[in-house]
């Protein structure tokens, strides 16, 4: 699974709808890719969203979306403390989000690690360290188990 950097999480997100929490993850990952603006990789995320929500219950997200010219899997971890209404399955608020953008050649390694993503996030303990973790280290380490 490709490895979450430190630069690329959110430990205390400002959003507080749907499309800005988008907006601040496709801010970092922006960032982070240094190839692309906030605005193509947020396009992206809301073609996507468009298809159905990917808020997925249980407090968490996972927006995510194919992009010609990426070069590798980008990864981004968000987390706000407030929570922000996803239109989640079980209509709860999402705290834990994680950001998926991949090279539109990279299909199947693509839906890999985003079952990978999606099985750590199953697991109660792992979503209960997300929330409590003050460590950047410590998130990265449940990411990369």
């Amino acid at each position: 699974m490709p490895r979450l950097h430190h630069d690329a999480m959110l430990l205390n997100m400002k959003a507080a709808t749907k499309e800005a929490a988008l907006r601040e993850l496709a801010g970092v990952a922006a960032t982070v890719c240094g190839r692309f603006t906030e605005a193509t990789l947020l396009h992206a995320l809301l073609e996507r969203e468009a298809v159905g929500s990917t808020g997925l219950g249980n407090g968490v997200a996972i927006p995510h979306g194919k992009l010609e010219g990426l070069d590798e899997i980008l990864l981004c971890f968000g987390r706000s403390r407030t929570g922000i209404d996803f239109d989640a399955i079980d209509n709860r608020p999402a705290h834990l989000f994680v950001m998926l953008l991949s090279p539109a050649s990279k299909a199947g390694e693509y839906l890999k690690t985003l079952a990978m993503v999606s099985k750590i996030l199953k697991q109660p303990g792992n979503r209960q360290r997300l929330l409590d973790s003050t460590s950047r280290d410590e998130i990265a380490a449940i990411f990369a188990a």
